[in-house]
């Protein structure tokens, strides 16, 4: 017992002075599960990115419920939520909408008709990559107060979508999201805010109204409707790779290979 610690503490100080440790994400598992039907799949046309709270695990399912099974557009959601229990609110959403909706894990793709919500007690950020995006998860500090923060997923999807982002803030106390909303719409970015007269609680696209930041506020009845027509204006489908695919971080830097 004692050799084995000497050994794992001699791996933990070779690592440490290595620099920032690689990981590594298969996301194999992905290519598995959906077998051959998965040369069906398809890269989205766009990533539309969703923060609420207070109200939200309703608001949302009324909105993924008008969504069909072949949207061309992807869904990644931060629904402040404690740890546990957003497997199951993902699972009931899976079960009750055409969208294959699903708990998040890191190196999880980014697929025509998914939803990914981000796991209770974690942050969610996108990353783009030459063989097609994922969400990456982690354990930074709360941002506002919170993890997941929609602030954290709205300035990853400014960053590395710059002009085709699409964010909308929903229901929910607080202003998470409002200055991540508006780095997206800086970045050239549409921003969709919904109406305070649908929500729970309407602190959180209050904000954002309130300091300019959404470019148009939207009815919770309109808004699968509205979402639809604009990912449908840029449908542009890619087949996905046939191969499994493996994506190394390392420093702070996120490499896809094919297999």
């Amino acid at each position: 017992m004692r050799e084995i610690s000497l050994e794992l503490t001699h791996k933990v100080k070779v690592a440490a002075a290595s620099g920032v440790p690689k990981m590594i994400l298969t996301v194999s598992s992905e290519m598995q599960k959906f077998g051959k039907s998965m040369k069906d799949r398809q890269w989205p046309s766009r990533v539309v990115a969703i923060g609420t709270s207070t109200g939200g695990p309703a608001a949302l399912q009324y909105v993924f419920s008008q969504i069909p099974a072949d949207f061309p557009g992807c869904f990644v959601v931060v629904q402040h939520m404690p740890e546990g229990f957003t497997e199951m609110f993902a699972r009931r959403l899976n079960e009750s909408c055409a969208l294959e909706v699903k708990e998040a894990q890191s190196g999880d793709l980014l697929l025509a008709g998914r939803a990914l919500i981000c796991p209770g007690n974690r942050h969610m950020r996108v990353r783009r990559m030459p063989s097609g995006d994922i969400v990456v998860l982690d354990d930074q500090p709360p941002v506002n107060g919170h993890r997941p923060s929609v602030d954290v997923l709205f300035r990853s999807v400014a960053r590395e979508y710059g002009d085709t982002a699409l964010a909308v803030l929903m229901t929910g106390m607080g202003d998470d999201g409002a200055a991540g909303m508006g780095a997206i719409r800086k970045a050239g970015g549409q921003t969709y805010a919904q109406d305070l007269a649908s929500c729970v609680v309407d602190s959180m696209p209050k904000a954002a109204i309130e300091r300019g930041f959404a470019d148009r506020v939207i009815a919770l009845s309109n808004l699968a409707g509205v979402v639809q027509a604009q990912c449908a204006t840029e449908r542009v489908l890619q087949e996905l790779p046939s191969s499994p695919t493996d994506i190394v971080d390392s420093e702070g830097g996120i490499r896809r290979r094919l297999v």
